[in-house]
């Protein structure tokens, strides 16, 4: 059942996870001024000495060539009664040291709609850890560089930063694409690999429907040969970071979308993605997707071409795009209709519950929801409609973490919360249900549960 159009719980749900604390009275005053003050006011995350992606990396490395020789070694001889279990790998260790700032984002950050907007686009240009142990260390390092610096500034510096990443060269495998007539291609060593390319177009920048061919994934699949990482294992210092090889590289100028790029080294990949990055299909691609994401499944075709405008205009300034959003009738008169993720489910959970489990717990209630963190079934995302979320199954499982944060919360009276969380907007029905609960516990269920909760 979609809710009314209340400008407070837009501000709130649709800007963002839920009211946190004393956030209710700010949206209820002044909310389009709520959200529009965020974007001046970007917070930091709460840690500053998480390591960057290149550290992360040889951290990783080194910590697997220590395990793997303990490993041969107990391989090798009997086993004591002094033996302990292996401890927990670099990687698991600084995924759950970057997932927990993220979930302490969630739950306190004063600008929630930057939250939204670096987890939309985190999503938008997705990896997986799936992938390996090289990017479960490196993929909150990759949300930190390439992502949540550039969310209110140029789309093209975010492209640029994103398919230069270590992580992104990892995950669609172009740290080892070679270009066929380079000087390591020439001699049979290696082969182009197209994958990044192909996401580039197809989700990064056009769209599936944005006019390219296979020639182009082509051609742009050899403009980015020599894209790649240098080697962790042979270079402790210097390892993990991007870098170009000239030895791979396809010699010889390339047509991309009917231009011709001439440039003879890494020159030659930026340029590519400076124009992908403002081409008018990009402006499209990008314009539905944050409408779906904030307003419908199927947004108006008024707020996608509003978007689309904003994005030509600027020249791809994600703050403009980002303003003609807020400021858009369709957004502040569309009731909220869209039910939410996992993710934002769970987020909703910490800005409104005093009490919150550790971050092992937290992410067991994403995996048990279908929406492991920083995990997603393929390159194109997370699904971004109702009928992914809304199963009997998955409502199930929502309702079994909803039960335990109630237990978890039994001191807090579940009608004081209702009104902390949505005062007036609250409905009779649902304040009836609550207040007939049998105990706290079962009431702060039922408010997790309700329609307030679950829509934005």
């Amino acid at each position: 059942m979609p809710l009314r159009s209340d400008p407070a719980l837009i501000a709130l749900h649709r800007f963002g996870f839920g009211a946190g604390a004393g956030e209710l009275a700010q949206a209820l005053a002044r909310p389009q001024a709520f959200v529009r003050d965020q974007l001046a006011r970007p917070a930091p995350l709460s840690r500053s000495d998480l390591p960057a992606s290149d550290q992360a990396l040889r951290e990783q490395r080194k910590f697997a060539l220590v395990r793997e020789d303990e490993r041969k070694r107990m391989a090798s001889s009997e086993p004591t009664a002094s033996d302990k279990p292996l401890p927990p790998t670099a990687e698991q260790m600084l995924y759950r040291d970057e997932a927990a700032v993220r979930f302490a984002a969630f739950a306190a950050s004063p600008t929630p709609f930057i939250e939204r907007l670096v987890l939309f686009w985190t999503n938008h240009f997705a990896i997986s850890l799936n992938k390996g142990p090289a990017l479960r260390a490196s993929i909150g390092a990759f949300e930190r560089e390439a992502i949540r610096p550039h969310v209110l500034g140029r789309f093209t510096d975010m492209l640029q930063a994103v398919e230069q990443h270590p992580a992104m060269l990892l995950f669609l495998d172009n740290e080892n694409s070679t270009g066929p007539q380079s000087r390591t291609g020439a001699a049979g060593k290696r082969g182009l690999n197209e994958n990044l390319a192909r996401e580039i177009l197809e989700l990064h920048t056009l769209g599936v429907d944005g006019g390219y061919g296979q020639e182009d994934v082509t051609s742009l699949a050899r403009i980015l040969t020599g894209w790649t990482v240098t080697n962790r294992e042979d270079d402790l210092f210097y390892g993990g970071r991007f870098t170009f090889s000239p030895v791979r590289h396809e010699p010889g100028a390339q047509t991309v979308l009917g231009k011709t790029y001439a440039q003879e080294d890494v020159a030659q990949g930026r340029a590519a993605l400076a124009d992908l990055a403002t081409h008018p299909a990009t402006a499209r691609h990008l314009a539905r997707k944050l409408a779906r994401h904030f307003l419908a499944d199927e947004p108006p075709q008024s707020l996608v071409a509003r978007l689309e405008v904003a994005f030509k205009a600027s020249n791809g300034d994600l703050m403009s795009v980002t303003r003609a959003l807020v400021d858009a009738p369709e957004c502040w008169s569309a009731p909220l209709t869209k039910i939410r993720s996992p993710q934002l489910f769970l987020a909703a959970l910490l800005r409104a519950a005093p009490r919150k489990p550790e971050v092992g717990a937290l992410l067991s209630h994403l995996i048990l929801m279908g929406q492991p963190f920083w995990n997603p079934p393929d390159p194109s995302g997370w699904p971004d409609i109702e009928r992914a979320w809304a199963s009997p199954e998955g409502m199930s499982v929502r309702l079994d973490i909803a039960a335990f944060w109630g237990r978890l919360n039994s001191g807090v009276d579940p009608l004081a919360l209702l009104d902390q969380t949505f005062g007036p907007s609250a409905s009779a029905q649902t304040r009836q249900a609550i207040a007939r609960a049998e105990s706290r516990a079962q009431g702060l269920a039922l408010a997790f549960m309700s329609p307030e909760f679950q829509r934005c």
